[in-house]
C-alpha cells in the first residue's frame, strides 16, 4: 500500500481465483500487473509458511531475457513485503529467488541442485533438462506453475514439448501443482486454456475432456495510439526521394525513413525500434548513429559507428548478441545513456524496459498478435497509452500494415491452433522420459496423452514410434540408426538403453541449430553469434558490426570465432540466414478482402 493505493484490474479479479486453487488462464493486456498478480498469492502462501528445503514456484518463461529480467523485478517486491512483515510484527521468512537458463553456469547449477531455491525462474528447455536427471528431485514439491507469455508458445512444437514436460513434472510432484497462465495477446481462450492444463483420462486411460481451467479475462483493452507513416508521396516512384548532398537519385525509400525515424527518437525520452531480421537492426542502428553525429554524412553504405561511444544515440539488441551484451544494453537504455533501441522479437515479448515512449516499426509487424506486444511495450505502465508508429517499406506492406492497424484496434488477433501428435517431440521425450525410470507402456501412453497436444495420440501411433527408438525400423535403409530404447513387448516394459540420458540432454528442445559460430574476445567473455556462411567469407584481420560496436577478427577456429574492439573503424554488416515466418491465415484473408474493397 505504500507504493500502490489499489491492485490493477487484472489482480482484483485474479486474486480470488488464483486462491481457490484451480488452474487459471489470466488475460489482460501489457503493464496491467499480470504477472505480480500470479507471483503474489504464491509469495504470501511460501513467505508465511516457511522454506520447504524444495521448489515451491516454478515459473517459466519462452525467452531467457524475460526470465532473467522478472527475477530482476521481483527480488525489489521480496524485500517490500519483507519490510512490511518486520513493520507489523507478522513474521515469516522472505521466500528465496533462483534462475536456471541455457545462460546459468555449472557452479551455479550445482548450487541450485544443492540449496533449491524456493521460487524457480526457468525456461521450457532448462525445465526438460531438470526433469532428466538428478535435479528433478529439487521439483518434487513443486504447488504452482506460472506459464508466462503463453501464447508464444501454445501453437508450436516448443509449445507441444513444454506440455508434456508439464506433465512429467505433475507426475513426479507430491501432488498435482496449480497451473497458471498469462497472456496479453490470446484467442481463443478456450483452446489457450485446454493447452495450459491439458486432459483428464478415465479409468481405461482414454481422453474424456480437458482439464478444468478458470478464464480470468480482465475485459480492459490497452489505450493505443497508432499510426501508418508513408515518408513520400509516392510509394510507387521513389525517385523522387533526396538521397543527400551531392548524391544521386535514390530508387530506395531509406533515404527518407531514416530522418523521419532520427526525429523520433531525438524528440522522445526512450523509443523501441522492431525491425524484423537481425541484418537490418545493425544497419538501422549505425545508419542511425551516422546522422545524429553528423547530419551531413554521405547516404547508405557499411560504414560501421563508434561502439559504445559517448554520444552513441541507439544500439542493436537481438539473439544473436550474447546474454551480458544484450544485459549490458538494456541497463544503458533504462539508465539513459542511450535514446533508444532498435531490436528484433528479442524485446517483444514482456520484459520490463522502463519508461518506453514510443515504440517504431518498420515494416509489417506480421501478425496482429505481434504489433500488440511490440506497441504494447510503450507505455508499460498500468492505464497508460500505448504510442507506435509502423513505417512499410514498399506499397504492398503498405497494404499489410494498414489492415494490421486495423484490426490491432479491433482486437482480432489471430486464432491460437494447438499442434496435434508432433511425433518429433513425442520420440524425444519418450527417450527422455525412459532415461532415468522404467515405464509400462499404457502409463506412459497416458501421460503424454494428458497433454493438449497428444490428447488423439492412438495407440498405432503410439507404438510406430516405440518400434522407431526400439531399433525395428520399416526399411534396412535405416539399420545404421542406433536403438534409443528397450521396449520389452512381452511384459509391456520400455527403458533406455546405455547413453540415453546423455542423447536426451545433449538435443533438448525443438529449437534448431542453425551452426552459428560464437563471438569470444581473448579472455573467454562472449560477445554473440555469427552466421557460418559469413564467417566462411570473412578473413582475419577484418573488421565487422555487431550490436552496433565494431570488432576486429583475430582468429577464427573451428566453432569460434575471436575478437577484439575496433572502435571508429569502417566495418562490414554481418547477415544471418534464415526464413521468415509466414503470415498467418486470418491476417491474409482480411488483406485479401481490403484490396477487393479498394478495387471495387
Amino acid at each position: 500500500m505504500a507504493n500502490f493505493a489499489v491492485p490493477t484490474a487484472a489482480q482484483s479479479q485474479a486474486w480470488p481465483v488464483i486462491a481457490s486453487g484451480g488452474h487459471v488462464l489470466l488475460c489482460a493486456p501489457t503493464g496491467s500487473g499480470k504477472t505480480l498478480a500470479a507471483f503474489l498469492w504464491s509469495i504470501d502462501r511460501a513467505f508465511s509458511s516457511g522454506s520447504t528445503g524444495t521448489t515451491r514456484v516454478l515459473y517459466v518463461s519462452p525467452l531467457r531475457a524475460l526470465a532473467v529480467d522478472v527475477d530482476k523485478n521481483l527480488r525489489a517486491p521480496l524485500r517490500g513485503i519483507a519490510l512490511a512483515a518486520e513493520r507489523l510484527g507478522a513474521g515469516g521468512t522472505a521466500p528465496t529467488v533462483g534462475v536456471r537458463t541455457g545462460d546459468t553456469s555449472a557452479e551455479e547449477r550445482r548450487r541450485l541442485r544443492r540449496r533449491p531455491p524456493d521460487i524457480l525462474i526457468t525456461t521450457p528447455e532448462s525445465l526438460y533438462l531438470m526433469l532428466t536427471s538428478a535435479a528433478r528431485e529439487t521439483l518434487a514439491g513443486v504447488e504452482t506453475v506460472i506459464v508466462d507469455e503463453i501464447h508464444a508458445v501454445a501453437a508450436t512444437k516448443r509449445g507441444a514439448h513444454l506440455a508434456v514436460s508439464l506433465e512429467r513434472l505433475e507426475q513426479i510432484c507430491e501432488r498435482p501443482p496449480q497451473r497458471i497462465g498469462l497472456s496479453a495477446t490470446q484467442r481463443p481462450l478456450e483452446a489457450v486454456a485446454h493447452f495450459l492444463g491439458g486432459n483428464d483420462l478415465d479409468a481405461s486411460g482414454a481422453v474424456a475432456g480437458p482439464r478444468p481451467v478458470q478464464v480470468v479475462d480482465v475485459g480492459v483493452t490497452k489505450a493505443l495510439d497508432v499510426e501508418v507513416v508513408v515518408p513520400v508521396e509516392n510509394m510507387g516512384d521513389l525517385s523522387a526521394v533526396d538521397a543527400g548532398p551531392g548524391a544521386a537519385p535514390s530508387r530506395s525509400i531509406w533515404p527518407a525513413i531514416h530522418p523521419r525515424l532520427l526525429e523520433l527518437i531525438e524528440s522522445h525520452r526512450s523509443t523501441l525500434v522492431f525491425v524484423n531480421a537481425r541484418r537490418l537492426a545493425e544497419r538501422l542502428a549505425a545508419r542511425l548513429n551516422e546522422l545524429a553525429a553528423s547530419p551531413s554524412d554521405s547516404p547508405d553504405g557499411e560504414a560501421g559507428g563508434e561502439g559504445g561511444a559517448p554520444g552513441e544515440l541507439v544500439t542493436a539488441h537481438h539473439g544473436s548478441l550474447s546474454r551480458e551484451q544484450r544485459l549490458l544494453i538494456e541497463d544503458r537504455l533504462k539508465a539513459g545513456e542511450l535514446r533508444g533501441l532498435v531490436a528484433t522479437s528479442s524485446l517483444e515479448l514482456g520484459i520490463d524496459m522502463g519508461a518506453v515512449d514510443l515504440v517504431v516499426q518498420v515494416e509489417s509487424p506480421g501478425s496482429v498478435a505481434a504489433g500488440l506486444q511490440r506497441i504494447g511495450r510503450a507505455g508499460h505502465q498500468v492505464g497508460a497509452p500505448s504510442v507506435g508508429r509502423l513505417f512499410p517499406k514498399h506499397r504492398g506492406d503498405l497494404l499489410e500494415c494498414a489492415v494490421v492497424v486495423e484490426r490491432m484496434y479491433a482486437g482480432e488477433i489471430e486464432h491460437t491452433r494447438v499442434l496435434k501428435n508432433p511425433l518429433d517431440v513425442l520420440a524425444q521425450q519418450i527417450v527422455a522420459a525412459c532415461a532415468l525410470d522404467e515405464w509400462q507402456v499404457e502409463t506412459l501412453a497416458a501421460l503424454m496423452r494428458r497433454s493438449a497436444a497428444f490428447g488423439s495420440l492412438s495407440d498405432e501411433l503410439f507404438e510406430s514410434v516405440l518400434d522407431l527408438l526400439d531399433g525395428r525400423y520399416p526399411s534396412e535403409e535405416f539399420s545404421e540408426l542406433r536403438p534409443r530404447i528397450v521396449w520389452d513387448r512381452t511384459g509391456g516394459v520400455v527403458r533406455g538403453r546405455s547413453g540415453a540420458q546423455r542423447l536426451a540432454v545433449t538435443n533438448p528442445g525443438t529449437i534448431p541449430d542453425r551452426g552459428l559460430f560464437g563471438v569470444f574476445l581473448p579472455d573467454g567473455r562472449r560477445v554473440g553469434e555469427l552466421d557460418e556462411e559469413m564467417v566462411y567469407e570473412s578473413r582475419v584481420g577484418e573488421t565487422f558490426i555487431l550490436g552496433a560496436s565494431t570488432w576486429r577478427i583475430e582468429e577464427i577456429t573451428f566453432d569460434r570465432v575471436v575478437v577484439t574492439p575496433a572502435p571508429g573503424q569502417p566495418a562490414k554488416m554481418p547477415f544471418w540466414s534464415g526464413d521468415r515466418p509466414g503470415r498467418p491465415v486470418e491476417l491474409g484473408r482480411a488483406i485479401g478482402a481490403f484490396v477487393r474493397e479498394l478495387r471495387a
